[in-house]
């Protein structure tokens, strides 16, 4: 029996989705993903103290105490747990907030949002899509054109500097 062949294109509903997939696993298929998976340990290994609780504990570092709150820097800002390419200094912009604030990331398939009901508020946290890692939050206050104001902790991320060698 061949493996079912499910294309976005088709236009099937998440249900008949995950339907398929089941099958294509117990069907002896392997799905691929590019999901980095690390044990509790590993991660508090590769990180800082503080960037595992930022990143891995959706921890907020301090208003005006990142590293990259006021850089001006050109480059491209990269997920400290993984090395996603998140953001670009042409994006970002002061806010006033006191943390990095972009207009827009690199790819909408870079970071994930999701609702976050903590610290009494609601809020849209953003996570990097690659790691899973708690990157901050996106708020709709931002500059035109997109009106978006992704409010990242410096923690959370890694400036790769325009000219830097590989």
């Amino acid at each position: 029996m061949g493996r079912p062949k499910v294309r976005p294109a088709d236009g099937i509903g998440v249900g008949v989705m995950v339907g398929l997939l089941k099958a294509a696993l117990t069907q002896g298929g392997t799905i691929m993903t590019n999901k980095i998976q690390k044990t509790d340990s590993e991660w508090r290994e590769a990180l800082t103290p503080q960037q595992y609780e930022v990143t891995r504990c959706a921890a907020t570092e301090g208003a005006f105490t990142g590293a990259y709150c006021d850089t001006k820097t050109a480059g491209t800002y990269r997920c400290i747990c993984c090395g996603a390419e998140l953001f670009r200094s042409d994006k970002k912009f002061d806010s006033g907030s006191g943390w990095p604030s972009f207009t827009e990331a690199v790819d909408n398939e870079r970071v994930r949002t999701k609702t976050d009901m903590t610290a009494g508020m609601q809020r849209v946290e953003v996570i990097c899509a690659d790691c899973d890692a708690h990157l901050g939050h996106v708020f709709p206050d931002g500059p035109a054109p997109t009106n978006m104001r992704y409010c990242i902790n410096s923690a959370a991320l890694d400036l790769d500097c325009d000219g830097d060698d590989e």
